[in-house]
């Protein structure tokens, strides 16, 4: 059978029994913070088995597409080195929440095993947990298999997905390769060999461990089953090694082609096919290669298969040319493949062109440390050097280190990679710190959704970070009230500013309004007065600040939504700033905006504003959010409650608890100001709204108006004149550069007079006055005709700057190179030189080599020529 015909045969059996097949999920957890990918099929139904999410089915199966390349689950050293580990592969499973335990999930097991896949049952070997009589009794009394394949286990036979979480006992089936192969059965003193391979464990749910430890009984017992496909394959394919499976060979076919290697056996090559696999679905789910977080594990597969494919001796981008070969294999699995084809090539190839400018470099840094390396470990230094400053991942390292049978020194990498962030903590610590680290704070009521004004009552004051009971006159530091208008700083949006106030004597200036916890602290500077504990204060917040931020976080919600529908679904936001001047939005996208690009995103966001659809905005649970449509950002903590605002009937739905307009109209216009790369794979926006947008329109009308007067002609002609002007610019700088030359030449009866001969050639070597960089290059071609035979070299000053050029006619460039005798006549000038054996050209800043440098000509000829 192959791949996809035991996945089909899998999911039609399971809905036969009754369950709902259930498509995967993608990569990037959306309900599990503590997850870095999706590594296993119960990940989304985590939630399920909490009894936090319920579901109009009790029954499911599916086959998961599944990462282990990073956190606790991180096969990625391992790939290609052995069988059977894989940084991405697919988790056949089925599921029973609170309905079958483990009678059925045994019987089910057993049956699509012997009977649907028809595997003997003499090579099945099954085990459970120590404790688990139950289950011992089903697989033996029941199910009839021999007491001589079943064994007890401890540690293998308890499951949880993570430190906390779902977990419970567990029961593994093997499958036993036969005596031809070394190894002995499970809990045996050599289970780690390779006779008897595990195929299929079942979870019997039972708890939740708490991050105390404790196993806490879960509402109701529930099934987690795991199988994974490339290895039930490889059982049903009559092969040893996963590598070997259809879906593999036809990967490493594509691979061999990219890279020129015909041994399909070749570690390398399992390399490239493993991880074109979960780059490939990565890219597909929305991550793309950066410098932290799942995108730095993206980007460390990728490098790590580039730089097999150097070693095969592939120094061309190929890891992106197998993009097409997977989806030939998977893409009817998974269309999204298909779908995101195009983009997922063009992310890989930017990746592998950038990394290739680093690779050579950082391969002669590591070269040089092995020449002079005594003992057999990579010191952590170099380590650290290898990655900060030519990006190789640690594990690449590693990978190279094992090759050449060495090791890498970790506890000097993490020193000196701590060493680092001690330095960037350090940098950062410049102003005082107001986030009362360590002070319970009381909880502040935020008003500031529907008023901009209120009271409150003083139930903190800070200064220079520690509680204080009093300011006074002339005081920096934070009030707390127990209820306020002022907005907090969050989400991207800054907090609001503007007086706190009682009757006429006290003022306070708030400057900044943070968030710690669930206080809000009014930074500033007390004006007027003093405050005390239990002051009652008149909040006011600056309506126009407020006003004109509420109009550019408006307006981000509805780039956001534009970025995606203009550039595609893989735009994710990567951070915000928005205040009264302008917004900032950075997202993922793997190359820089075309001017169409941003026309079309500016001209979609105006349409919207000028629509002006009312902005809603909605309090309810994150399910109801969800069913919305709208999106929550992986690593935002959102309460029970959260905040949904919809913006241009659906065109943008997203959770925010930041301030907005009412209408979409209120914000006027839209102007991107600024488009940039601010990482690898982050781009960022700049925009202004309303006043600040006509502003802009103001600036670029009056650049333009007085263009037009300094041109002495219309508006509309202003473009048509500055080309007039630039043609003739042109035109006049090549007269001028004939001209100089002319006149640098005019006297070369007398010029010709300073020509030698050394060892038979004829040598010109004078500086020319009054001449430049081009006027020289034109002298020289002249002077060359002039002599007939040899060799020219020409120099100018201009201030501290020397232009050489150097000159050989082509019957001589043979023996006489003109890019040789520039590099050593620059390096005279304090500079640098190069070019083409008739014709080079260079300079340097040190005027005072000059004649040392012309001096240079004849000797160097003469040395050429006798050598």
């Amino acid at each position: 059978m192959k791949s996809a015909e035991i996945r089909d045969a899998f999911l039609q059996y399971f809905q036969r029994q009754g369950h709902t097949v259930v498509p995967s999920s993608s990569l990037v957890p959306g309900n599990d913070p503590t997850l870095l990918f999706t590594n296993a099929g119960m990940v989304q139904f985590k939630d399920v088995f909490l009894g936090e999410d319920p579901r109009d089915y009790t029954r499911a199966a599916s086959s998961q597409r599944c990462v282990r390349a990073g956190g606790k689950h991180n096969d990625l050293e391992n790939v290609g080195y052995t069988a059977r580990h894989h940084t991405f592969f697919e988790m056949l499973g089925n599921f029973s929440f609170g309905d079958y335990f483990k009678h059925d999930a045994i019987r089910f097991a057993w049956e699509f095993l012997t009977q649907v896949l028809e595997l003997p049952p003499e090579r099945l070997w099954v085990t459970v947990h120590t404790s688990d009589d139950e289950a011992a009794d089903i697989w033996i009394k029941e199910m009839g298999v021999s007491p001589e394949c079943f064994s007890r286990l401890e540690e293998d036979n308890f499951w949880q997905m993570g430190d906390t979480g779902p977990c419970g006992p567990s029961s593994e089936i093997f499958y036993d390769h036969g005596p031809d192969v070394p190894g002995g059965p499970p809990g045996s003193d050599n289970d780690d060999l390779d006779r008897y391979i595990e195929i299929w464990n079942l979870v019997f749910m039972q708890y939740e461990r708490q991050s105390n430890g404790e196993l806490k009984p879960l509402p109701n017992p529930s099934i987690d089953t795991g199988m994974g496909l490339e290895r039930i394959a490889a059982v049903m394919q009559g092969v040893h090694n996963n590598y070997d499976i259809d879906l593999f060979q036809h990967l490493l076919k594509a691979a061999a082609q990219a890279t020129g290697c015909d041994d399909l056996a070749n570690k390398s090559l399992r390399v490239i096919a493993d991880h074109i696999r979960s780059c490939s679905f990565l890219i597909s789910d929305g991550v793309m290669p950066s410098n932290e977080g799942r995108g730095y594990v993206l980007r460390r597969i990728i490098r790590r298969a580039v730089r097999h494919g150097h070693q095969l001796g592939q120094q061309q981008a190929f890891f992106h040319q197998l993009v097409g070969a997977l989806a030939e294999v998977m893409g009817e699995a998974y269309p999204e493949l298909h779908e995101r084809r195009a983009q997922i090539e063009k992310v890989l190839l930017l990746e592998e062109e950038q990394f290739a400018k680093t690779l050579d470099k950082g391969m002669a840094v590591l070269e040089d440390t092995l020449e002079d390396l005594k003992g057999n470990e990579i010191p952590g230094d170099v380590v650290f050097t290898l990655y900060d400053t030519y990006g190789f991942p640690v594990d690449l390292t590693n990978d190279i280190a094992r090759e050449r049978g060495l090791s890498i020194d970790m506890r000097g990498y993490d020193e000196a990679m701590e060493a680092q962030r001690a330095r960037a903590r350090a940098a950062g610590s410049f102003k005082v710190d107001y986030t009362a680290a360590g002070l319970d704070l009381p909880k502040t009521e935020f008003l500031g959704y529907t008023r901009l004004a209120e009271s409150g009552e003083i139930v903190a004051l800070l200064k220079d970070g520690q509680a204080v009971d009093r300011l006074e006159e002339g005081d920096e530091g934070a009030v707390v009230l127990d209820r306020t208008p002022f907005y907090a700083e969050s989400g991207g949006q800054v907090g609001d500013t503007g007086y706190l106030e009682s009757g006429d004597n006290v003022r306070f200036e708030v400057r900044d309004c943070t968030k710690e916890g669930a206080s809000h602290l009014h930074v500033g500077r007390l004006l007027h007065g003093a405050l005390a504990l239990g002051d009652t204060l008149s909040a006011r917040v600056d309506a126009g600040v407020r006003q004109a931020t509420a109009l550019n976080h408006s307006a981000t919600h509805l780039l956001h939504a534009a970025l995606r529908q203009i550039l595609g679904e893989h735009v994710t936001q990567k951070g915000s700033l928005v205040d009264s001047e302008r917004l900032r939005f950075d997202f993922s996208h793997f190359e820089a905006l075309k001017p169409a690009e941003i026309k079309a995103i500016e001209t979609l966001v105006n349409e919207q504003i000028r629509a002006n659809t009312e902005v809603q905005i909605e309090v309810c649970d994150m399910e109801t959010a969800k069913a919305k449509g709208a999106m929550a950002l992986f690593g935002e903590k959102y309460g029970n409650e959260v905040r949904v605002l919809t913006m241009g009937d659906g065109f943008s739905v997203e959770l925010c608890g930041g301030t907005h307009v009412r209408r979409t109209g209120d914000i006027g216009l839209m102007r991107i100001t600024a488009e940039s790369g601010v990482a690898a794979g982050v781009r960022r926006i700049e925009a202004v709204t309303g006043e600040g947008a006509l502003e802009v329109f103001d600036e670029l009308e009056q650049l333009t108006d007085s263009t037009a007067q300094a041109l002495k002609t219309r508006r509309a002609q202003v473009p048509e004149k500055v080309q007039q002007l630039l043609t003739q610019n042109r035109k006049l700088e090549k007269e001028l550069t004939a001209m100089k030359a002319k006149l640098a030449t005019a006297g070369s009866g007398n010029l010709l007079d300073e020509v030698v001969e050394v060892a038979g050639v004829k040598v010109l070597a004078i500086k020319l006055e009054g001449a430049d960089g081009k006027s020289l290059r034109e002298s020289a071609d002249q002077l060359k005709n002039k002599i007939g035979s040899g060799v020219v070299l020409l120099a100018a000053v201009e201030g501290d700057k020397v232009s050489l050029v150097a000159g050989v006619t082509k019957d001589l460039t043979a023996k006489l190179k003109a890019g040789d005798l520039m590099r050593e006549a620059a390096a005279r000038v304090d500079g640098k030189g190069g070019g083409r054996p008739d014709m080079a050209q260079g300079g340097g800043s040190d005027p005072a080599g000059v004649p040392e440098a012309l001096k240079l000509a004849a000797s160097w000829v003469e040395s050429q020529i006798s050598g």
